[in-house]
């Protein structure tokens, strides 16, 4: 006779009761090993394997192929987690499956890349991280795993937390920059949104802190490659978002696709073993990323799949996401005694464990509720939220003369742009979830505010292929010819009394798989402007892209411009907020905008040389046709009104371990508008046991000022602040000089010196 999940819910609360009486006993452990002791071995490595969803499980069950093959191990109980598997109705019938007809009754965890939202999408991770506001990053992921938990995930393979510094890498978009610091912080707070205060809630989905580790740092920018970084920036630069990850209670790790030092990360021991479980304390789940279990053969590390399988399990990756690896040579390996059983208990333990804190031992289907998908999805509260975020991210790069804000009667504007009128791009990349053509556009938003005329105009196409759209699996190709709309573009902005231009990067230009060689202006997207600017220089730039890009003609010639990003399903209402000044503008970048791609790496937090320049001979570091410094410096973005430093002070000059040094500045709002200033502290360690960044973020405050107001802006430099990986491999300070530097990007040039002494 078959014994059912709901049986073993009885043997539980029996085991449950007992352990009541056990000092300082695990209640959740206890119940963990009493499900481990019951399964088989094909059923503890059925646990380690995740597929993508298969088939329409609405539908007839799969009769042939490899979908008849994943569905008999569905039902064998040898599927532990689905991802890619969307909505309550698809949900509910795969967990009946493993719930009803699996010796056990185990459920299933159903994960989706929920990245910037479910189906009503936020700004992309890099677009957010530009508001540098953490409360509100939190509350847009807090929303996200709402509205997708509403709809049946329980898992979501997002925070990426890498960092990187080559724009050239399309999954630039889905983190958040160059700068350890803020990129931890933000890891926080989306961890937080994601998972809540209690992730056994019905309205919380288990977070993912992704790639495991240095990703980021793929030669050339170019998707899957090579990582070959020292140990210093390692520990300095990669190490920290992932440590405050784990700090926020991260339930996942996900390994990358780059193999580090010479061994692929999905089986390297150092890394997930040494570092992650042993030295930082990780206990949750670490699963490798699509078929990077697989992908160590090509790489040239593992012999075969029986080798990536021994690989993988002895460095300490539980889950094979879609290798189907472990469930194929799991069992092979153990019966060869090339590797313990007690390997694949411990991954096991952790994965178990993950759906009990997620609730699903509980009850299987606390997500699966039709009504409640049904209210949630697309809200009007979630709408909302989604468009505060949008405005926050909105980065003002240049706006000459105050052309912005625009004056809201009067005017003829010409709007012009392959992006102006596009429902889909503005959307983003990573929103498989989500519907296409379901973004604001630009055109739409501003023809809510009916005191103007508006005339668009196309002007030209930024894409094309066989049928015109751009899919997911394909690769995005330019039409690099094509000036037929430039005609009717130059008459509307000629007879106008200024021309808004909104081009950039299609949605799918950017994300994996991405790269691009170049980050000029796709296609003729940048002819177009040129032709606009010969008839009204009266222009306003709108940039929608997933990267930084060389802007370097446009910030010459064009007098504002403004950096949108892709800002998710209301981007046009919260571009034109903006554009007529209904919300001032406070974004600040996260990530440096070069002045050539032969810049590449350029980063704000870089070594001093031993010959750093600028000098009047040749012999110093530099380039000898472009200037070293950025077009647009980490931190920078401008706002409708003006702001004034001054006054830096500090209270002492002589800080032991044990004290603080309070820092303050004075901010004064001198121009006409109220606006929000994002402060930002920078500390510079002069001398080290390894060289040291020019210039590190230590901190930052979110001030908002009427105009004429004054306040004075307080921080407190802690000896913990002042640590890094040094010399003799520790995170610690060391004593000597250290400078202050308070302002509004990375180029703040307030400074004070204080001493560290121990």
């Amino acid at each position: 006779m078959k014994t059912t999940f709901f049986a073993y819910i009885f043997l539980f609360k029996i085991l449950s009761i007992n352990a009541q009486s056990v000092v300082n006993k695990d209640l959740v452990g206890i119940k963990v090993d009493s499900i481990l002791s019951l399964m088989t071995l094909d059923e503890k490595i059925g646990q380690m394997n995740q597929y993508n969803g298969f088939w329409d499980a609405t539908g007839p069950s799969p009769d042939s192929g490899e979908q008849l093959k994943k569905y008999e191990s569905l039902k064998k109980g040898l599927v532990g987690s689905m991802l890619n598997v969307r909505g309550v109705d698809e949900i509910s019938a795969i967990q009946k499956i493993a719930v009803n007809q699996t010796r056990l009754g185990i459920p299933l965890i159903f994960a989706n890349d929920v990245i910037h939202g479910y189906k009503t999408l936020s700004p992309i991770p890099i677009a957010e991280a530009a508001s540098w506001d953490l409360k509100e990053i939190e509350n847009s992921a807090r929303i996200a795993a709402i509205e997708s938990s509403a709809a049946g995930t329980n898992w979501t393979f997002a925070p990426m937390v890498d960092i990187s510094r080559d724009p050239r890498w399309g999954r630039v978009m889905e983190g958040a920059g160059e700068d350890p610091f803020l990129a931890s912080l933000i890891a926080a707070a989306r961890i937080k949104g994601f998972q809540g205060d209690d992730l056994s809630k019905h309205n919380t989905v288990a977070a993912t802190a992704k790639h495991f580790a240095a990703y980021g740092f793929s030669e050339s920018g170019r998707d899957y490659n090579t990582v070959d970084i020292g140990d210093n920036t390692l520990n300095n630069i990669v190490y920290p978002p992932f440590i405050s990850s784990i700090e926020a209670g991260v339930a996942s790790v996900m390994t990358g696709f780059n193999d580090l030092d010479g061994i692929p990360v999905t089986g390297n021991s150092d890394i997930i073993k040494g570092i992650l479980r042993d030295k930082w304390g990780f206990e949750g789940v670490v699963i490798s990323d699509w078929g990077s279990v697989r992908e160590m053969i090509p790489h040239g590390f593992a012999k075969n799949a029986d080798n990536a399988a021994e690989l993988a399990i002895k460095a300490g990756t539980d889950i094979d996401m879609e290798s189907n690896i472990y469930v194929r040579k799991l069992k092979k390996l153990i019966n060869d005694k090339i590797i313990d059983e007690k390997l694949i208990d411990q991954s096991v333990r952790k994965i178990l464990r993950l759906k009990f804190d997620l609730g699903l031992f509980d009850d299987p289907f606390k997500y699966l509720d039709k009504e409640r998908e049904k209210k949630v999805l697309n809200s009007p509260e979630i709408q909302n939220t989604v468009l505060q975020m949008a405005k926050k991210s909105i980065v003002l790069l240049k706006n000459s003369n105050s052309l912005l804000p625009l004056k809201k009667e009067n005017l003829k504007i010409a709007l012009i742009g392959p992006l102006a009128n596009d429902k889909n791009s503005p959307l983003g990349n990573w929103r498989t979830n989500s519907d296409n053509n379901t973004a604001v556009s630009v055109l739409e938003g501003m023809s809510k505010y009916d005191g103007n005329e508006i005339i668009y105009e196309k002007g030209a196409n930024l894409i094309l292929n066989s049928d015109g759209v751009v899919k997911f699996s394909e690769k995005i190709i330019l039409n690099q010819n094509d000036k037929s709309g430039f005609d009717s573009a130059r008459i509307a902005a000629a007879k106008s009394d200024i021309a808004i231009v909104v081009i950039g990067e299609d949605g799918f230009q950017s994300g994996e798989g991405r790269s691009r060689s170049e980050i000029a202006i796709p296609g003729v997207q940048l002819d177009l402007l040129k032709e606009i600017f010969k008839v009204n220089n009266k222009i306003v730039l709108v940039l929608m892209n997933g990267r930084p890009l060389d802007l370097s003609w446009a910030d010459e010639n064009i007098p504002a411009i403004l950096e949108t990003w892709q800002l998710g399903t209301q981007t046009g209402n919260a571009i034109a907020q903006v554009l007529y000044g209904d919300y001032n503008p406070s974004g600040k970048l996260p990530m440096t905008f070069p002045r050539s791609v032969g810049q590449i790496p350029i980063y704000y937090n870089h070594k001093s040389t031993g010959r750093p320049g600028p000098k009047k001979v040749v012999f110093w570091s530099h380039f000898n046709d472009i200037p070293n410094t950025p077009l647009y410096p980490f931190g920078y973005g401008l706002s409708y009104t003006r702001f004034k430093y001054s006054n830096l002070s500090i209270d002492k000059k002589l800080m032991n371990v044990k004290q603080t040094i309070n820092v303050s500045v004075l901010l004064e709002n001198i121009g006409k508008l109220k606006g929000r200033e994002v402060v930002q502290l920078y500390i510079k360690d002069k001398f080290g046991s390894t060289t040291r960044p020019v210039k590190e973020l230590k901190g930052f405050k979110l001030i908002d000022l009427e105009p004429g107001e004054k306040r004075r802006v307080d921080f407190k430099i802690s000896e913990p602040m002042l640590r890094f990986y040094n010399a003799k491999k520790n995170w610690e300070s060391e004593q000597g000089v250290f400078e202050i530097f308070i302002g509004s990007d990375s180029n703040a040039d307030l400074k004070e010196t204080f001493e560290l002494i121990r």
